[in-house]
């Protein structure tokens, strides 16, 4: 019995080694196979994700720096605009302002003209009217001078006395 147990265990032990090697083939060939390509599609599919995902980033790094770059070529521009918006403002109120400096000199130079023409006018006025005084005045001087005929010939005598002793 111990050999028929030995021949029988050792049948038993043949069989389910076969049955294992069978096993193993028939999984091997209709199981582990589709399994094992599931797998490597399943890892293939992530790599591909991961590395889309490492390129996604990579894109949203350069959209950030292509970002960040025309940000800071806008504020460039900006502040040159604005700089020369200042310019152009100091230019134009520079400009007014010698503009109307220019204007205010001419006025002063109209007045100053215009002022001694009037002061030239006035003096004229002036001397044509003293010299109408001084000739009424010497008119009627010289009339009551020689009002009488004693009073011219003494005149006249007075006259070259005078010429005579100069």
């Amino acid at each position: 019995m111990e050999k028929l147990w030995s021949d029988f265990s050792f049948g038993l032990f043949f069989w389910q080694a076969l049955i294992l090697v069978v096993l193993i083939l028939l999984l091997k060939k209709f199981a582990w196979k589709p399994i094992l390509d599931s797998l490597n599609s399943r890892e293939e599919g992530i790599k591909n994700a991961l590395a889309s995902a490492e390129k996604a980033k990579m894109e949203m790094q350069n959209l950030q720096a292509d970002n960040e770059k025309l940000l800071n070529e806008a504020r460039a521009q900006r502040d040159a605009m604005l700089k020369e918006a200042r310019e152009i403002k100091e230019k134009i109120v520079t400009e007014a302002s010698s503009e109307a400096q220019e204007k205010a000199d001419k006025i002063v130079a109209n007045a100053q003209v215009t002022i001694e023409h009037e002061k030239n006018a006035a003096m004229i006025d002036l001397k044509n009217q003293v010299a109408t005084l001084s000739i009424e005045i010497a008119e009627k001087v010289i009339r009551e001078q020689l009002s009488t005929t004693e009073k011219q010939h003494k005149l006249v005598e007075d006259m070259l006395a005078d010429v005579t002793l100069k």
